[in-house]
């Protein structure tokens, strides 16, 4: 069963006459206890579908879904809605209040919500986030932690409200590389011991392939492939994702991206990421006949189903 689910979801920004299409038709879902992990460079629209999906922005068009019903926007239910799908920031130190103690920081949720049980509560999140025995992090203050004890406190903070779904934003990545594996041990931990969905945000595939069941990869405001991640990441159909891979350790070659970054106050016809794609720089899609539709043929939005799938000409011929 779908938990939280973006249907053909488009977020738009407007500044000074220019029109951002940061999400721009997007469909994906999360199922209970499934682990997505959301891949792409920065500036892909990672985070504005992130901040979709948790209610922080409203789409101009389509939908977001949970539980299967469509998100309401009003104050009760967004405070509702908050309460169950979580956000989990990637800088620790920038996320606490450097005055506040580890018991203020993870005891603000359950005040806001007005739940009981408070010291247990908070108790209970920071062992459940790895720092045991809990009283003897209440009184201290952040500067006071390891970075990686930061990240679970911030963890401990979201688990407090006892949420069904975690969105992590590059949870790891202000982090030590020896650190990094005991944070997504945790968030598997979690899964299993809790039941926990979550929806993992990064620029890192290799990071996806230790934590996800499923990743998609966006480009330029829409998912280009998506599927299990051992399909995805062993078999990669998009050239932006064999892209992506060709830098991890290990691969065999580097594909070097041509053209400019994306920009998504211009996003071109056809392929969006024909303006860079190493198969039309290199021949291969004039060879194979697509050509023309890579650079002017567009290109359907890819639903939200668990098959492997691409949004590309060359590989769908």
């Amino acid at each position: 069963m779908s938990l939280l689910e973006a249907r053909d979801v488009h977020v738009e920004f407007t500044a000074r006459g220019r029109r951002t299409r940061a999400v721009d038709g997007v469909n994906l879902s999360i199922g209970e206890g499934e682990i997505v992990a959301l891949v792409g460079e920065s500036g892909c629209g990672k985070t504005t579908l992130a901040r979709t999906l948790l209610g922080l922005e409203r789409p101009g068009a389509g939908s977001v879904r949970y539980g299967g019903a469509p998100l309401a926007y009003t104050s009760r239910a967004l405070r509702a809605h908050r309460r169950e799908v979580q956000l989990v920031l990637q800088d620790p130190t920038g996320s606490l209040n450097p005055r506040h103690t580890v018991y203020e920081a993870v005891a603000e949720g359950p005040r806001i919500h007005r739940l009981p049980g408070e010291r247990d509560r908070v108790a209970g999140a920071l062992s459940r986030a790895g720092l045991r025995p809990p009283e003897r992090f209440f009184e201290r203050l952040p500067h006071e932690l390891s970075g990686g004890q930061r990240q679970r406190v911030v963890i401990a903070g979201a688990l407090a409200l006892e949420p069904r779904l975690l969105i992590a934003d590059e949870p790891v990545a202000s982090l030590d590389a020896s650190v990094r594996g005991e944070i997504l041990t945790l968030l598997l931990r979690l899964r299993e011991e809790l039941g926990l969905s979550a929806l993992v945000v990064t620029h890192d595939l290799g990071l996806a392939w230790n934590i996800a069941d499923r990743v998609a990869v966006m480009y330029l405001g829409r998912i280009v492939e998506t599927g299990p991640v051992e399909q995805v990441l062993t078999a990669p159909a998009h050239p932006y994702t064999q892209a992506l891979l060709s830098v991890l350790p290990g691969s065999p070659s580097r594909v070097v991206l041509s053209g400019e970054p994306p920009d998504a106050t211009r996003v071109p016809g056809g392929c969006r990421f024909h303006p860079r794609c190493q198969v039309l720089a290199g021949g291969a899609a004039a060879q194979a006949g697509v050509e023309a539709s890579c650079r002017s043929g567009p290109l359907a939005v890819l639903p939200a189903t668990a098959a492997h799938q691409a949004a590309c000409h060359y590989t769908a011929r």
